[in-house]
Order: C-alpha cells, then structure tokens, then sequence
C-alpha cells in the first residue's frame, strides 16, 4: 500500500519538486500551496506524513502555526519542516513544538528520502508496539495441529493476499479476532492499521460517530475509526449487533470507498479492507429484518468458519501448554507439568467458552 504525503509549500517548483522525488520512491503525493489548502486536505484524508514549509509566504497561517493546528487534531502524525537558509532556529523552534524534524532548502533527495522513511518508520513501529500492548500475532487460539484448525489456517493464508471480504463465523470465545488479525498481519496491508470495531460494545446513538468522526463548520472534530483504519484493514466484530441506519451507511462505504463524517457533507476518499465476524446466524438476522441481507453478500466474499474447541479436541494439550507457559514466564515461575488425568479432564471437558474459557482456567 501506497504511503500518502502531503507536500505543503508556496512554492510550486519544490511541490513539484518534492513530489517528482518521492513519486518516484513509490509515494502517493498531494500538494498544497498555502494554510486552507493545507488543513482542508489533511481534513480530507489523513496523511501518512506531511512535509511543511515554515512560512508559507501569503498564507493565512504560517507554517508553525498549521504545524499547532496539525498536531491538535493529530498529534501522532510525523511532520517534516521545509526551512530557509537563515531559519534554522526558526525550524529547530518546530521541532520543541512537535514536528520530527526539518530539512534545509535547497536539500539533497537523499536526505529527504532518508527523514521520510524515518518519519514512517516511526509510525510502523507506534502501530507495531500498539500490537504488542494487544497480543498481536500471538495467534494463541490457532494453537495445535488438528485437521479443522489446519484447513481455517490455509484459508486464510490463500486470501490474505487478495484483499476480498472476509466474514468470520464461530461460536463466542473461539478466536474470530486472532483470525482476523492472522489474515491481516499476512496480507500486503500489515504494515498499516488493523482497527477493531466491537459493534455490541457501541450504543446505537454514538455507533456512527465513532465508526465515521465527526465535522463542526466544515473542520475535522475528531476521525472516526474507519478513517483511522486508512490503507490497513477494519474489523467489524459482531457486526449483527450493527444498528440498521449504520449497516446502510456501511454498504454504500463498501460500494464507493468513501464516507462522509457525522456533521459533515464532503465525501472522505477512504481504502480499508473489510473482515467481520458475527457469533450469531447471520441468515436468521436477515428473516428477522434485523441486518440487511444486501450487506450480508457484501461482506461474505469469503467466509471462514471458527470451530468451537469441542470440534478440535486434539488441541486442547497444546493449548493448556501455551497457557501455562505463557502465563509462567510473566511470573517469573517454571511451567507446571499437566498431568494424564487432569489432561484428560481438561480434554472431556464441553468448553462452552471455547478457547477464551480454556485460557482464563489455566
């Protein structure tokens, strides 16, 4: 996926410039010559990194203050300074007030292809620290070798690369996220977002704010989670549980690749892979006029079915072994040995839970 840089600078011959350049490393490029330009651009679609100019001669902002502006509605978002001979204190004073760093005009591409890569660099590894905190990748629920196991795993590597729909169905507790999440770290798309969104955990009446942001006057309030979702993959968990005036807003996402933020009227150009889940019958939601069955072939391009852990017995010892040496490394304390009875209970056991069940008695 194509990295998004926006160019801000009153001089055409460096947007141009600085586009040509960075074009050709691969970079999707827009440019803007004065503050409006600017920030009505940033609001449109968050940019992977801006490059800024410190003056922005003509303008109704100055290049520090669209960087305050910047920084309050995104403040995770790597920003690069364009300065002058003479304004390195100038720049240096960007930097204290949240840009990562600046170059001197006129530069060598190397230098800026160098803090671009660094800038996004920065932001890779902020996600990848996300997923750390999260247990990314840990792929605890896909533990063991049984057949069942096996064939959910080869379905969602053959995917992983196409970019098509994925819906995931299976009991509670059986590992539809860390499937989502498997499918997403192998596709082209794992350097970028993965954004879960827990449908039944939303109220109705803020379910569009938080899925789409929010506009006041024509200024971004606040991006919703598809945006932040923007060249990565959005996960709707439980989607059954989404209200019917979202599912409608949704299908016309899926058609179109763009929204339009709560409060606002521009259409917001967004490109997210789709994958959601749902524990319940989607078929019997659609006979009961709860979820749209147009949605529903939308979303169900491919779909995966999670077995319950009563279908994947075998893997019961693999996975009470995971638990509990995961759980005593943390301790700072040896694995305790699983005896043949209690693996034995463990392995008769029904697992209502599934695998979420499985993990919290261990």
């Amino acid at each position: 996926m194509a990295l998004d840089i926006l160019i801000v600078d009153d001089e055409r011959d460096i947007r141009d410039l600085v586009s040509g350049v960075l074009s050709d490393e691969g970079y999707e490029c827009r440019t803007a010559g004065d503050s409006s330009s600017a920030l009505s651009q940033f609001d449109e679609r968050r940019p992977s990194v801006v490059l800024l100019d410190v003056w922005l001669h003509g303008s109704a902002m100055d290049g520090l203050e669209v960087l305050d502006v910047i920084k309050e509605r995104e403040p995770d978002i790597p920003v690069i300074i364009f300065s002058g001979h003479g304004n390195i204190d100038t720049a240096v004073s960007a930097v204290g007030r949240g840009a990562l760093d600046f170059i001197e005009k006129p530069f060598e591409a190397s230098r800026l292809l160098h803090l671009v890569a660094r800038a996004t660099e920065t932001q890779r590894l902020r996600r990848e620290n996300v997923r750390l905190r999260e247990g990314f990748g840990s792929g605890e629920a896909f533990t063991g070798n049984s057949s069942v196991i096996n064939q959910v795993r080869a379905t969602l590597k053959r995917v992983a690369n196409t970019g098509s729909r994925v819906l995931i169905t299976g009991p509670a507790g059986a590992g539809k996220e860390v499937a989502a999440r498997l499918l997403h770290s192998w596709s082209p798309r794992a350097d970028h977002p993965f954004v879960s969104v827990n449908s039944a955990r939303i109220t109705p009446e803020r379910f569009e704010h938080e899925l789409f942001g929010e506009e006041a006057g024509g200024k971004l309030v606040r991006p919703g989670l598809l945006e932040l979702a923007d060249g990565g993959t959005l996960y709707l968990d439980e989607v059954a549980d989404m209200p019917l005036s979202t599912q409608a807003r949704i299908l016309r996402v899926l058609t179109e690749q763009s929204f339009v933020r709560v409060g606002g009227s521009r259409q917001i150009g967004v490109d997210v892979r789709v994958v959601s889940s749902s524990a319940r019958d989607l078929q019997e939601e659609i006979d009961a006029k709860h979820f749209r069955e147009d949605l529903f072939y939308r979303l169900n391009v491919v779909p995966v079915t999670i077995p319950s852990l009563a279908e994947r017995r075998d893997d019961i010892p693999a996975l009470a072994e995971h638990f509990f040496t995961r759980y005593a490394a943390e301790q700072g304390i040896p694995a305790p040995t699983i005896s043949e009875e209690a693996m034995a209970a463990l392995q008769a056991y029904a697992w209502p839970g599934n695998v979420r069940q499985l993990r919290n008695v261990v």
